[in-house]
This record gives structure tokens, C-alpha cells and sequence, in this order.
């Protein structure tokens, strides 16, 4: 990251900056990983519950289908809210004190599980500690994952930004991919309460590690009003929401347009959007340090735009496999890309609530497409969802290009 992001801190912090390992340790994989394993550990436990919940709501407990949606789509509503709260107490109490809140939260989430499968005689309490065990999750995905991101920008050196936000997505999309399957089959041979027990150790566990690790000094500085800061990320975060788009279509919808079509190997399309990803985050993060943010933005979504053309107007199964392939590699680097340029539009100690606020665009992006894309395929049948998501992918681009023309001096930020 370049501008005044790219320096140092000093007076008060120098001491404790000194203490650091050298910037070549710092900016190392492995450090890096040992920061955005908390942004995984939040994941995992929301991808645990994930294809469990729903079921068990409606099949076993006998509720209604849309009180076993409203168990998954409670948490998303957790995490939008408390966006701005984890910014707000990483850039003022320091990043391990959001991480460690957030491992709290976490392993108190799979108490709450627990204690739902405990009382599964009494459908209304056990509902209830359902609802209570996703709400503290989505509070705790926003403390954990805004809080080891900033941890880790800020013990890696501003000129890592980059390299830790995409490790943090990989490891957003690895726990997820990992916990679903994992949770099928602890309920499968346990139940429940298994799945509530993992959770608790590994967040427990995770809170131990959290605990032990050094701080990063805090900035301190006036802070912007919340106004402010949503005022200077909110077209980036616009930008990165629409460019979202892809994925979430992608996830939900895939299934039903293969059985539209009467094919099969609907799972091979979620398959190669994610070994692309993980495959261009792993080749390309580079290129943002090396071209800048919105450069890389711009290709990317280009690519992305090509992937869902190919999936509108796919006519076999390659097709859309292939469509699936470029729209996750076109995707992979649109949340860092922008999300460097958002960042450096608000001061250094402003880091954290910016970062809140611009992963808040991407949940509100997973929350509102499905029933949009759904009432859009309703009129016009399910090839079109992936039109849909061409047209809000491009707008996307038009936002990214007009941003790149009317960037402005970062130090105009400050």
C-alpha cells in the first residue's frame, strides 16, 4: 500500500515496534497465516452449523421453512450490525482485544448449540438457543475476522496489506468449504451437540493462542465520526457488493440451474470457482502492490464478466464449468484490490472501522441477492440469474473506473 499508509509509527509506539521481528519475518507467509488463522477459526465455526441447521429445524423440531431460513440469515443481520462496533474496538482498544472478543464469542456460540441440543424436548427453548448461538456468532465473526486483519496489517507492515487481506479470504472461503461437509458428518454420527463441542475447543483453543501473541501498538489520533468514514468507503464497498454478486449466485442457484437443464455434476461448478480463486489469490496477489488497486480491479472484473457470460449462454456442462473457472478467478482479487484503495482514504487509526464498514458491503451483498436473483428468475427463468449478475458485475467495473479517475492525493485522507 502506498501513501501515508506506507509509513511506520512512531513517538509512543517505537518502543514496542522495536520489539517486532525484522519486516522480512513480518511480512512472511507464515506470520501471516499465524494472524488470519483467527479469520478462520470464525469461519469454520459458522460453516460447521451451516447445511445442519436448516434441517434440523424443519425436519426434526417441525418448524416452518422460513423460521429454519430465518436460524442462517439471523447471524448475517448479527454480523452487518456490529461491522462498525468491531472497527470501532479494534482501532481503540487494539486489534488482540477484537480477536479475543471474537474467539470468546465463538466458543460461546457452540455453548449455545449445546445447550439447543440438550433441550431438543422443548422445541421453543431449544429454538431459542438456536437463535442466540447465531446472533453471538455473527458478533463474534465481526470481532474475529475485522480484528485479525487489522492484527495482521499491522504487525506485517503497511506494505503487506494486500497479502493479508487475500490469505484472510482464502481462509474465509478454506473454513467454510472445510466446516459444511465436517458438520454433516458430526451430526450424522453425534448429533448436534457435537458440533457445538468442536466449536468450544476450537474457539477455546483459538482464545488461549489470541491471548499469548503480542499486541500491535494502538493509534491513537481524533477519530472520524462513523459519517465520515462510510461517506469515504461507501463506493468501494458498493463496488466490492456488486462485484460479489457472482459468487452468491454461483453458491445458491447453480444446483437448480443444472436441474433446469437436466444435468448433473452441479458441485464441479462450486469446485473449480473456488480452486480458481484460491489459485489467483496465490499467483496474483503481487500484481496490487505492483499496478495498484483499481488497475487490478478493473482486469479482474473484466474476467468475471466474461465468467458469467459463459455461464448465461452455456449450453453444456463444460461450458458452464469453465464459466464457473473464470468467475472465480476474475472474483479472487476484487475484495483486495478495492479493499486497498478503501483503506487508504481514511487515517491510519481510522484502519479498523473502515475495514468494518467495507466487509459490511459484502454482507449485505450475500443477504440481498438471493431473494433478488430468486424473484429474477421467477420472471425470467434461471439462465438469467447469471444476466443478473453480468450486469451488476459491470456496474461494478463503472464504479471501480470512475473511482480510479477521481482518486484523489491519500494524503488528502488525513
Amino acid at each position: 500500500i502506498i501513501g501515508q499508509l506506507s509509513y511506520p509509527m512512531h513517538s509512543s509506539a517505537t518502543a514496542t515496534v522495536e520489539s517486532i521481528p525484522s519486516a522480512e519475518s513480518r511480512s512472511g507467509t507464515r506470520h501471516i497465516l499465524s494472524f488470519v488463522y483467527f479469520t478462520f477459526v470464525c469461519y469454520l465455526s459458522i460453516g460447521l452449523p451451516l447445511a445442519v441447521l436448516p434441517p434440523y429445524v424443519h425436519l426434526r423440531m417441525g418448524y416452518s421453512a422460513v423460521l429454519a431460513g430465518l436460524v442462517i440469515s439471523v447471524q448475517y443481520i448479527a454480523t452487518l450490525a456490529s461491522r462498525p462496533w468491531a472497527g470501532r474496538i479494534s482501532d481503540g482498544a487494539g486489534a488482540k482485544v477484537s480477536v479475543l472478543w471474537g474467539m470468546g464469542a465463538c466458543t460461546a456460540s457452540g455453548a449455545m448449540l449445546v445447550a439447543a441440543a440438550a433441550m431438543h424436548l422443548i422445541p421453543w427453548l431449544s429454538f431459542s438457543a438456536l437463535i442466540a448461538s447465531r446472533l453471538i456468532l455473527g458478533i463474534g465473526e465481526s470481532l474475529g475476522s475485522t480484528g485479525s486483519t487489522l492484527w495482521g496489517i499491522t504487525s506485517a507492515g503497511q506494505e503487506s496489506t494486500a497479502k493479508v487481506i487475500s490469505y484472510n479470504g482464502i481462509s474465509t472461503y478454506g473454513a467454510m468449504a472445510l466446516g459444511a461437509p465436517l458438520g454433516v458428518i458430526l451430526d450424522a454420527q453425534w448429533g448436534l451437540a457435537s458440533i457445538g463441542l468442536l466449536t468450544i475447543f476450537v474457539g477455546a483453543l483459538s482464545l488461549v493462542l489470541a491471548f499469548r501473541k503480542p499486541p500491535v501498538p494502538v493509534v491513537h489520533g481524533v477519530h472520524l465520526p462513523f459519517s465520515q468514514v462510510l461517506g469515504r468507503v461507501a463506493p468501494h464497498g458498493m463496488g466490492l457488493a456488486l462485484g460479489g454478486v457472482c459468487y452468491s449466485v454461483l453458491a445458491t442457484f447453480i444446483t437448480l440451474f443444472y436441474a433446469s437443464r437436466h444435468w448433473n455434476g452441479a458441485a464441479l461448478c462450486l469446485t473449480s470457482f473456488g480452486v480458481a480463486f484460491i489459485v489467483a489469490r496465490l499467483l496474483f496477489i503481487q500484481t496490487i502492490n505492483r499496478f495498484g488497486g483499481f488497475p487490478v480491479a478493473m482486469v479482474c472484473l473484466t474476467v468475471e464478466s466474461s465468467g458469467l457470460f459463459l455461464l448465461w449462454q452455456a449450453h453444456s456442462t463444460w461450458m458452464a464449468i469453465a464459466g464457473a473457472a473464470l468467475g472465480g478467478f476474475g472474483f479472487s482479487l476484487v475484495f483486495p484490490a478495492i479493499g486497498i484503495e478503501a483503506v487508504k482514504r481514511v487515517p491510519e487509526n481510522n484502519r479498523g472501522t473502515a475495514l468494518g464498514v467495507y466487509t459490511a458491503f459484502a454482507d449485505v451483498s450475500f443477504f440481498l441477492t438471493g431473494p433478488l436473483a430468486g424473484a429474477v428468475i421467477g420472471m425470467y427463468g434461471y439462465a438469467s440469474v447469471f444476466l443478473f449478475a453480468l450486469i451488476s458485475v459491470l456496474a461494478a467495473l463503472g464504479i471501480v473506473i470512475i473511482l480510479r479517475q477521481f482518486q484523489g492525493d491519500p494524503s488528502e485522507s488525513e
